[in-house]
């Protein structure tokens, strides 16, 4: 039957993340922010040891004090990081923990494989009645999803929650389509089949009338980063061919077609953007389209003494799969548009995504495609991507270095958002643009189905948050709720 979570859980689940013997993942989140915590783990990681900076002062009661302003604290605290544990379970399991976990929620973990995770109601939950005012619901929006049926009820809603992991999207959405599953990610490749209009997205009459449709923009960007500490593209010690290279990197910037690769990879319902400040963040204000400038281009390219003889040789890193290949040859078509020699855009390729990273880590990469996927909904998750101290192997995959840009972000770092750091953030933003350190961005719309006897609100997937911000039957039904995730569930 367990107990009643503590305070003290709180401590001792954030200390984890700082003993060396966990091997756990999150103290970026908190290093360098809590007064003591490193420290606690340079003598030791003694879990009996108290650390001024986080304590239980009683069993309702946590203090964290700072170093410095941290706004986004309260962030890190709603991450699957911050989940709390029981020190007695931790110890009385050991290495097995992970298959063992025990958690304060809605739902227990009755088993786990490879396959699936199949979650049973905890019947022991705390009885608090569902509102749909706290919640933030909006009629206007989100009437008739069966949320309603939820109002005045007592989570967990559904008996059991099994969670499939499949890997393929052909795979999901067949098992979908045959009723196997009841909520799925719709494939690209589906796009035209499931949608009547993408603007706004709209379902076919056959699918509008068994699912419900959701279309999120995602918390996160795609971008392509020049590596910028290869003096092939990046900084070089002669400053005339710094300058060249910068030129370089803008042309190539210029002659890259955002809405082509919009229409082509992402069904045109994508949302381009300048630079690194998403629209899901409260921080966007630019909603201009970067548009696609060959002649501006070519004229870079002329204008630095770059011929098709001795222009470089680049080198487009992905992993080895179908639409990463797709998706490099376009690139290499619209560099040709420009002038680039095909031959001297070549493929870099690598078995998984695990050897990708770990190379472009390694700064071996010339040009790295990825996505962001954002901690939290605030920009300062998507500027430290370009803090110089961030390098490989931290987060800044261009290894961008700019003074200006590294005292800005100083600058930000212990503000509450605000006008002020919002232009601070705008202003980062246009160094980055006008440096040409990275091809971006694009945050796609995911399309998303579930049946109509669910009620449930899909929200926006930041790394570390949930899915659903809740799910129950809208009707009564047999069969428990089931979806279907290509990603590892925590």
């Amino acid at each position: 039957h367990g107990r009643a979570v503590r305070a003290e859980d709180f401590v001792y689940a954030i200390k984890r993340h700082f003993d060396p013997a966990t091997r756990a993942q999150g103290a970026w989140l908190w290093q360098g922010r809590i007064v003591g915590l490193d420290e606690w783990k340079d003598e030791g990681a003694d879990y009996d040891r108290e650390v001024s900076g986080l304590r239980a002062l009683d069993d309702r009661t946590i203090q964290i004090q700072l170093i410095a302003p941290f706004p986004q604290l309260t962030h890190t605290l709603a991450q699957g990081f911050a989940a709390l544990v029981p020190r007695e379970a931790v110890e009385h399991y050991g290495p097995e923990f992970a298959i063992h976990p025990v958690g304060s929620g809605p739902y227990r973990l009755e088993s786990f494989d490879s396959a699936r995770a199949l979650l049973a109601r905890n019947p022991e939950f705390r009885k608090e009645p569902f509102s749909l005012e706290a919640e933030g619901f909006d009629p206007a929006s989100q009437s008739g999803l069966g949320l309603e049926t939820l109002e005045g009820r007592s989570p967990p809603f559904t008996d059991r929650i099994s969670i499939e992991f499949v890997a393929e999207d052909a795979a999901r959405w067949n098992a979908f389509i045959a009723g196997e599953l009841d909520f799925v990610k719709v494939p690209v490749t589906q796009f035209d089949r499931v949608l009547k209009r993408r603007d706004p997205p709209t379902l076919q009459d056959e699918f509008a009338a068994r699912y419900h449709l959701g279309a999120n923009l995602e918390s996160g960007f795609v971008h392509t980063d020049f590596n910028m500490a290869d003096p092939r593209i990046g900084y070089h010690p002669d400053p005339d061919q710094e300058a060249r290279n910068r030129a370089l990197r803008c042309a190539i910037v210029k002659a890259f077609d955002w809405q082509k690769r919009n229409d082509v990879f992402f069904y045109g319902i994508g949302r381009v953007f300048p630079g690194i400040i998403p629209p899901i963040t409260p921080e966007y204000t630019d909603s201009k389209t970067p548009a696609r400038d060959l002649d501006g281009a070519r004229d870079l390219l002329r204008s630095f003494g770059w011929t098709a003889d001795n222009l470089p040789v680049l080198e487009y890193g992905f992993p080895s799969h179908v639409t990463e290949r797709q998706m490099f040859e376009q690139f290499r078509s619209f560099m040709g548009e420009a002038g680039y020699p095909a031959d001297k855009i070549r493929p870099l390729t690598f078995a998984t995504y695990g050897d990708y990273a770990k190379a472009y880590l390694n700064r071996d990469v010339m040009l790295a495609t990825s996505g962001w996927t954002m901690d939290y909904p605030d920009a300062e998750n998507t500027m430290q991507l370009f803090y110089g101290p961030n390098a490989t192997p931290g987060s800044n995959t261009a290894n961008f270095n700019n003074e200006e840009f590294n005292r800005l972000f100083r600058d930000s770092a212990g503000m509450q958002p605000s006008p002020e750091r919002t232009a601070l953030f705008q202003e980062m933003n246009r160094i980055l643009i006008d440096e040409c350190a990275t091809i971006s961005g694009l945050s796609r719309t995911l399309i998303l189905l579930w049946n109509r006897d669910l009620a449930l609100l899909p929200d926006r997937s930041f790394v570390g948050g949930f899915f659903f911000r809740f799910v129950g039957p809208a009707i009564a039904v047999t069969n428990p709720a089931r979806a279907a995730t290509n990603e590892a569930v925590h």
